[in-house]
């Protein structure tokens, strides 16, 4: 099984509505989180992780409640070559999410860009610059 294609340490995913903050994880479990898919997500030393599934299938974890009014704000280390990112705005059936994916991808690709999947593809495709990529921890 290949380890860890995602690694995403939250140090604050917050929602905003009436001025008031709310943090989606708590460090410890996966309460108020649905996966979707046959990947293997679990917390470990406060760290929400993510491993391929033996099937190599796709996988999504995805809050229980819907909201409105957001600021995502979280960090993110991303061990091995692979296709990730946060869904916003979207919706799930199955292992399919139509919606907004703010890309997490290799040094050097897409890391901020906007796809819409099941739309209008790139809403926003960074330019790939020389020498740039994600900050390596």
């Amino acid at each position: 099984m290949k380890r860890l294609v995602v690694v995403v340490y939250i140090v604050f995913c917050g929602i905003v509505a009436n001025a008031q903050t709310v943090s989606l994880f708590n460090g410890e479990n996966l309460d108020g989180w649905e996966v979707f898919g046959t990947e293997k997500w679990y917390v470990e030393d406060g760290l929400l992780i993510c491993e391929s599934s033996p099937d190599a299938g796709y996988g999504y974890l995805g809050t229980e409640k819907e909201y409105k009014n957001f600021i995502p704000d979280l960090d993110f280390k991303q061990e091995a070559d692979g296709n990730s990112g946060v869904f916003i705005r979207s919706s799930v059936d199955g292992t399919t999410v139509s919606g907004w994916q703010v890309e997490v991808a290799p040094p050097g690709k897409f890391t901020g860009g906007v796809y819409e999947s099941y739309g209008r593809q790139w809403l926003k495709k960074p330019k790939p610059r020389k020498g740039s990529g994600s900050k390596i921890w």
